[in-house]
């Protein structure tokens, strides 16, 4: 049966699921779009619900689970990125608890507190799955790892990354219970330079906001580190500096 109509529930369904966040939340299930996303949710075992297909504009192989067909209209209608691919699953969400993260023991873990722009979550995902970071963990409450602009900009790395989203004090108190070297990014005259810091050893670096920084909780908590630089400007956005930093601890653990 091809499905041609807007008002089809299904179709309905998916336009709640890619607009509303608290509706994701509540259905517990998520839209992935696109044939590499794809491909990576099966591959990291997230278990699909129904899959969407566009004959006309998808070319890969079909997955294995409920396929319903769907006119070009219609896919345009609810693909995200636009009539790329041909293919849209729905997939169950994991919970994910901190408490149940088990680091090696040289694991490095990236916190990022209060980073609210999903596009901005999704590039440090992919920084983090490429270079080997163990775990990211959003310290706020608030992370919507689900959300479709996550997805799309961490191109589907989400999917083999440990991700945990909790509050501070719980996330201070695992770090001291798994005997983490707390590495801050408070701007003060304390701060050493990143490639000092020994990522050989369980290593969570932390990163503020860029408007605001790192809040009061973490001050003392950790040695404040900084990353050098030879220019005017005396700080980079969030990914960048995510990004250097996951570098520095998978050469670090190559040297």
């Amino acid at each position: 049966m091809l499905i041609e109509s807007f008002q089809n529930d299904k179709i309905k369904n998916v336009t709640k699921l890619l607009a509303d966040n608290r509706f994701r939340k509540k259905s517990k299930v998520f839209v992935v779009e696109g044939q590499q996303e794809n491909e990576r949710a099966l591959q990291y075992d997230f278990e699909p619900v129904e899959f969407f297909i566009c004959e006309n504009i998808f070319k890969g192989v079909l997955p294995e689970g409920r396929i319903h067909y769907v006119s070009e209209k219609v896919y345009k209608k609810i693909a995200y990125r636009g009539s790329s691919e041909g293919i849209i699953g729905i997939y169950n969400t994991k919970d994910n608890v901190l408490s149940s993260f088990v680091p090696k023991e040289n694991s490095t873990v990236i916190i990022v507190e209060g980073v609210e722009k999903p596009g901005n979550l999704g590039a440090i995902l992919r920084s983090c799955e490429a270079f080997g970071i163990d775990a990211l963990i959003v310290a706020d409450g608030k992370a919507d790892f689900y959300n479709p602009n996550v997805i799309r900009s961490s191109v589907g790395c989400l999917f083999g990354m440990e991700v945990y989203d909790a509050e501070n004090k719980e996330t201070f108190e695992f770090l001291q219970k798994n005997n983490f070297n707390i590495y801050t990014t408070l701007m003060d005259e304390t701060a050493e330079d990143l490639y000092k810091r020994d990522f050989k050893q369980r290593s969570a670096v932390l990163f503020g906001t860029e408007h605001s920084g790192l809040s009061d909780f973490w001050i003392g908590k950790g040695k404040n580190t900084l990353i050098p630089m030879a220019g005017s400007i005396d700080s980079l956005n969030l990914s960048n500096a995510v990004a250097i930093t996951c570098y520095e601890s998978l050469k670090q653990k190559k040297g």
